[in-house]
């Protein structure tokens, strides 16, 4: 695995109140947040990591209008709890990242209403411009969003390599199996250690 900070930026998907708080709309749904939370620790070290090893760190927020018109089947249809409490509404407290990972003046977040961080976004004209083949894709959930860019990056050419411990899902059957699946054919499987020991 090579992970040349000259080439590489850090991805780091939707940590965000809506999702990691206990007051956030997914706990109000019923979503058992606190399995999410492990991811927290591993996404402070890899930020960490990459701001001293000068790697960029981009972050996405899952966010919809406060109409709802750009978000398509999942609030409106398959899960429409998440619109009945106000879900990821931008500008709104439940869409911004959590405190402790807040960008810093100058990081580039990523606004999407949709899994992938690259389907109707800014990122991959983001990276272009930086010169970026390489990623490192942390965050929530593991089963959706992360695996969702970890497959479009992939299919960009991109070199994907997420680390386990810095990702949460909902339910650890789907976590296991979206490692897998990215580790099979869209990328690399790593850890925050590892990653951390190839930028310094």
């Amino acid at each position: 695995m090579s992970l040349s900070p000259d080439t590489t930026a850090l991805l780091v998907v939707d940590m965000q109140n809506g999702f990691l708080d206990p007051a956030g709309s997914m706990a109000r749904i019923g979503m058992p947040h606190a399995h999410l939370l492990p991811a927290i620790a591993g996404c402070e070290r890899l930020i960490d990591g990459a701001r001293d090893a000068r790697v960029p760190v981009i972050f996405t927020r899952y966010v919809y209008l406060p109409d709802y018109s750009d978000g398509g089947l999942l609030p409106t249809e398959l899960v429409p709890q998440m619109r009945e409490v106000g879900a990821l509404v931008r500008g709104t407290w439940d869409a911004e990242i959590i405190p402790a990972l807040a960008p810093r003046v100058g990081e580039v977040v990523i606004d999407k209403a949709r899994p992938s961080s690259f389907y109707g976004t800014q990122l991959e004209p983001v990276l272009t411009s930086q010169g970026i083949r390489q990623l490192v894709i942390a965050g929530v959930t593991t089963n959706i969003c992360v695996e969702t860019t970890a497959r479009d990056a992939g299919q960009r050419d991109y070199r994907v390599h997420v680390p386990a411990d810095a990702c949460a899902e909902y339910d650890q059957a789907r976590h296991d199996h979206a490692l897998n699946t990215i580790g099979f054919t869209f990328g690399w499987v790593t850890s925050v250690e590892s990653v951390l020991t190839h930028w310094s």
